[in-house]
């Protein structure tokens, strides 16, 4: 069974949607029941690789990782993002998701953190009008 209902993964979407409508950043969320060889955040780079986010015109791509029944999450952003965020944003985002995921509500966490990770992309990359979309929006599953 997946951890989310079909609602749940639309509104987790639109919120992806929206946030990337100020933004040039690309956000993706991948999901699985376990995470392979147990280290969340070595298994995310393997994902945002898998998933090509790494080719992103701006290098600005940030995906959220979770592997539901090992209880383990990481949050991974490319090369320009790094480079224009310090750690405060990446453990504060890290706090949001650790917070709700808790109560098991994992639908808010990452819509808190996809919003949080849309502000930081807004200011950084602000949207271009020739902006295009260049990796789904749609949640990916393991």
């Amino acid at each position: 069974m997946f951890i989310l209902s079909e609602v749940q993964q639309k509104n987790i979407t639109e919120v992806i949607k929206l946030a990337e409508t100020n933004t040039s950043g690309e956000i993706k969320v991948h999901i699985e029941e376990n995470c392979p060889g147990g280290d969340a955040m070595a298994r995310a780079k393997e994902v945002f690789k898998y998933l090509s986010l790494q080719k992103t015109a701006q290098r600005n791509g940030v995906l959220f990782y979770l592997a539901y029944e090992d209880h383990k999450f990481a949050v991974f952003g490319d090369k320009g993002i790094n480079e224009k965020v310090g750690q405060t944003f990446w453990d504060s985002t890290k706090e949001i998701l650790k917070e709700n995921f808790k109560k098991g509500d994992f639908e808010t966490g990452l819509c808190l953190g996809i919003k949080e990770a849309g502000e930081q992309l807004k200011y950084y990359f602000p949207y271009n009008t020739d902006d295009k979309n260049e990796i789904s929006d749609e949640i990916s599953r393991g």
